[in-house]
C-alpha cells in the first residue's frame, strides 16, 4: 500500500509543477551519454552546421525509438545566427506528420517564464517597475502580510518570495481570461519569510506578468506580442489559449507515449508562467536576442543585469539570476531554463561567453527510463566543450556523512492543505554507501538507480559520474540544509516526529490492523456461532465495539478515498479544480469523523481495562487504540484533516 499512494502521490507531485521544473524526479546525469573526460580530447570537433547536425542525427531518433516519444524540436544559435535547427518525429503520430523547426509549435512550459522576466526587465529599464519595491504597490489586491517583510519583484524572479505550493485550478476546461481574477482567488500561504529560501513558485510569476499587464496597461498576452515576439520576428509564437486560427493547425500534439492517444491541448490559468508555444526557429530568435546583448528588446546594461548572479545560497552551488538560473558545467558559466507541461518537455540553455544557445523541446513524456533532454546537452557540451573534472579531497568524509545522514523535505511543496502529502511521501533520505560516497534517493540516474556523491570539499559532495554537486549547511533556523543543482528549491532535514521513515511505516501497520479487525470481526462472530459461544458483553461494551469498527472503516474509507481522487485527477487533471473540491472536502471530512471516533476506540479501551480479566482482553483494546493514534499522526503530519477551499 505505501509503494501504491507513494506512486500516487508522485505522480501528482509532477501535475503539480507540471508548467515548471521537475527536477527531482529528472535531475541532469551523464551516465546513458557521452561521459565527462577525464583528459582533454586530442582534437575538439569544430562546431559547425554539419558537425551540429550528423552529431544530433546520430542521438535524437535512436532515443525517440527507445523511449517511445513520438517527436522532438532543437535549434542551435552561435555568434548572432541559427547554427542548426530540425524537426524529429511526427508531431501527429495518426497523419504521419513530420515536425518542422519552422512551423510546428510546441509547448515549452516554464521556458514561458523567461519571456515575463524579460517583459519585467524591459518595465524596470523603462522606471516603470522598481525591482525593490512591495510588488503590493503594482497590484489592485494586496498579498496577506507575513514575517514582517514585503515582497519584491527579486523576491518573485528569484522563486525566494516564501509561497507554498499550489494546484488548484493551475490547469483550465475553459479558456482562461481574467488573469487578476484568477490571481486575487487563489492566493497561496507564505511559508518562508521572503528572501529567505528558493521555492519554485508559478503563481509569483503570474503575479509578475500581471504586474506587467497593470502598469503597461496592455494584456499581458498582448504585450509580449507587441514588444517581444514581433520585434524578434517569432510569427509561430504566442502566449495565446486556445491558439489563434492562423496557428492553430501547425501546433504539435501531446502524447504520455507515442503509442497513446493523444492529449488535449493544455491551457493553464496562470499562463504568464508557462502558457507559451513557440516553435524551434523561433526560440532561436529569442537565444539570439539574449545572447547579442538584448538585440531589439532590451538594452545591453539590461540583458548583462538579468543574466547576472542575484541570489543563491552558497558560492560552491549554482544561483538563480534575474529569472534565467544557474547551470554551471565543463567549466563554463551558463544560464537557462526547463519547462514541462503533462506532454511537452523542454530545455532552453545559453552560453553567453561563447555566444551559443541550445532549445530541444520533446512532444511526449516517453517512457520515463531516463533524462533525455539532460542526456543530449550533456553529450553536446562534452562534443564541443570537453571538460577535465578535478579529483576530490575526499578529507574527513566519513565523520561529515554521519553529521549530515537523515531524512529531508522540499521546499518547494503545500503545507497548509493535503497536498502536504506529497512533501511527506516524497522525503528524500541521505544514504551512505560501503564506498564512502553518498545517495539522495530523489536523485536517480538514467539506470533508475540513485547516483553517488563523492565529498570534493568541506561538506560539499559531487556526483561521481558527472558534475552535479551537492552542500550541506545549516538554513537560518539552525537545521541541516542540501542546496542543489537545481538553485530554485531546497531539501531541509525533518526531525523525528515528521520523519516519512517512522511515520509510514506506522501508518501502513496502523491500516493493516484497521482492515483485519473489520475483516475478522464477522469471521470471529461466525466461528462463535457455529460452536454455541456468546460474549457477555454489557450494553456499553456492545456499542462502544460497534464505535471501534466504525471509526476504523472511517478510516480506510479516508485513505482509499484519497488515493482513488487522486488516481482520477491523473487522468482528469481539470478535477483539480472547482469540480473535485467538493470530493476532496467530502473525504476529508470521513477522515475527521474517523479522528473523532478515536474518543470511542479509547472508552472501549477503559471499559476493557475495567472490566475483562484476560491479558489478550485487555492488551487487545490497547493496540486498537494505537492503531488510531497511528493514523493521526499520519493525518496530522500530511495534513488530511484540514479542509481548505484551495489547495
Amino acid at each position: 500500500m505505501q509503494r501504491y499512494i507513494s506512486f500516487i502521490l508522485v505522480s501528482l507531485f509532477i501535475v503539480s509543477i507540471s508548467i515548471g521544473q521537475a527536477p527531482e524526479l529528472a535531475p541532469k546525469t551523464n551516465e546513458g551519454s557521452v561521459p565527462v573526460t577525464t583528459s582533454a580530447a586530442p582534437e575538439t570537433p569544430e562546431m559547425n552546421a554539419a558537425d551540429v547536425g550528423a552529431f544530433l542525427d546520430g542521438i535524437i531518433p535512436q532515443q525517440l525509438d527507445r523511449e517511445n516519444i513520438a517527436g522532438a524540436t532543437v535549434s542551435v544559435v552561435k555568434d548572432g545566427k541559427i547554427l542548426f535547427t530540425k524537426g524529429y518525429g511526427y508531431s501527429d503520430i495518426t497523419t504521419k506528420a513530420p515536425v518542422s523547426p519552422e512551423k510546428t509549435l510546441f509547448r515549452p512550459g516554464s521556458v514561458s517564464k523567461l519571456f515575463t522576466w524579460t517583459a519585467v526587465m524591459q518595465m524596470y529599464e523603462q522606471g516603470k517597475i522598481d525591482l525593490d519595491k512591495d510588488v503590493n504597490e503594482y497590484l489592485d489586491f494586496k498579498i496577506p502580510d507575513a514575517f514582517g517583510k514585503p515582497i519584491t519583484m527579486k523576491h518573485i524572479m528569484t522563486h525566494t518570495a516564501g509561497f507554498e505550493e499550489q494546484v488548484k485550478d493551475l490547469f483550465a476546461s475553459e479558456p482562461p481570461k481574467d488573469l487578476g481574477g484568477f490571481l486575487k482567488t487563489h492566493i497561496p500561504g507564505r511559508i518562508f519569510p521572503p528572501g529567505q529560501m528558493p521555492a519554485y513558485s508559478n503563481y509569483a510569476t503570474a503575479l509578475a506578468g500581471y504586474i506587467v499587464e497593470r502598469v503597461s496597461g496592455v494584456p499581458f498576452s498582448k504585450y509580449v506580442d507587441d514588444q517581444i515576439l514581433k520585434p524578434l520576428n517569432m510569427p509561430n509564437s504566442t502566449f495565446d489559449q486556445p491558439l489563434p486560427a492562423n496557428l492553430e493547425p501547425n501546433m504539435s500534439k501531446g502524447y504520455r507515449l507515442a503509442t497513446d492517444e493523444p492529449l488535449k491541448f493544455e491551457m493553464i490559468n496562470a499562463f504568464p508562467a508557462g502558457s507559451l508555444s513557440s516553435s524551434a526557429t523561433d526560440m532561436a530568435n529569442f537565444m539570439i536576442a539574449h545572447l547579442q546583448n538584448g538585440g531589439p528588446i532590451l538594452k545591453p546594461e539590461t540583458t548583462k543585469l538579468m543574466h547576472s548572479r542575484l541570489f543563491g545560497l552558497d558560492d560552491a552551488a549554482p544561483g538563480m539570476a534575474h529569472g534565467f538560473y544557474e547551470e554551471p558545467q565543463n567549466g563554463l558559466r551558463i544560464v537557462g531554463h526547463g519547462g514541462d507541461t503533462i506532454a511537452f518537455h523542454s530545455d532552453l540553455h545559453l552560453i553567453p561567453e561563447k555566444g551559443v544557445g541550445f532549445f530541444i523541446s520533446y512532444n511526449s513524456l516517453g517512457k520515463g527510463e531516463g533524462p533525455v533532454r539532460e542526456m543530449i546537452w550533456t553529450a553536446f557540451l562534452d562534443r564541443y566543450f570537453p571538460f577535465t573534472v578535478k579529483p576530490g579531497d575526499n578529507l574527513n568524509a566519513a565523520e561529515e556523512i554521519q553529521s549530515i545522514l537523515g531524512n529531508y523535505v522540499v521546499s518547494r511543496r503545500s503545507d497548509s492543505s493535503f497536498f502536504r502529502l506529497a512533501a511527506v511521501l516524497g522525503q528524500a533520505s541521505v544514504i551512505p554507501n560501503p564506498d564512502g560516497t553518498i545517495s539522495l534517493a530523489a536523485l536517480t540516474g538514467a539506470n533508475g538507480l540513485p547516483k553517488k556523491f563523492e565529498r570534493i570539499a568541506p561538506m560539499t559532495f559531487r556526483d561521481v559520474k558527472g558534475q552535479d554537486v551537492m552542500v550541506f549547511k545549516p538554513d537560518a533556523n539552525g537545521d541541516m540544509q542540501i542546496v542543489l543543482n537545481y538553485p530554485f528549491m531546497t531539501y531541509t532535514r525533518v526531525g523525528l516526529l515528521d520523519n516519512a521513515k517512522i511515520i509510514m511505516p506506522v501508518m501502513v501497520v496502523s491500516l493493516v490492523i484497521m482492515a483485519l479487525t473489520l475483516l475478522l470481526t464477522p469471521i470471529a462472530w461466525l466461528v462463535r456461532r457455529r460452536y454455541g459461544q456468546k460474549l457477555e458483553l454489557t450494553s456499553a461494551e456492545r456499542w462502544a465495539r460497534r464505535g471501534v469498527w466504525l471509526t476504523f472503516a472511517l478510516n480506510l474509507a479516508s485513505v482509499i478515498g484519497m488515493a482513488a481522487l487522486l488516481t482520477y485527477a491523473l487522468s482528469n487533471i481539470d478535477f483539480l479544480g472547482e469540480k473535485g473540491k467538493m470530493w476532496f472536502w467530502l473525504v476529508q471530512f470521513i477522515g475527521i469523523l474517523g479522528a473523532i471516533g478515536t474518543i470511542i476506540v479509547a472508552f472501549n479501551m477503559i471499559l476493557a481495562w475495567t472490566r475483562s480479566s484476560g491479558i489478550w482482553r485487555k492488551v487487545q483494546p490497547v493496540i486498537l487504540l494505537l492503531a488510531c493514534f497511528g493514523f493521526l499522526w499520519f493525518a496530522y503530519a500530511a495534513n488530511l484533516l484540514v479542509p481548505r477551499s484551495t489547495y
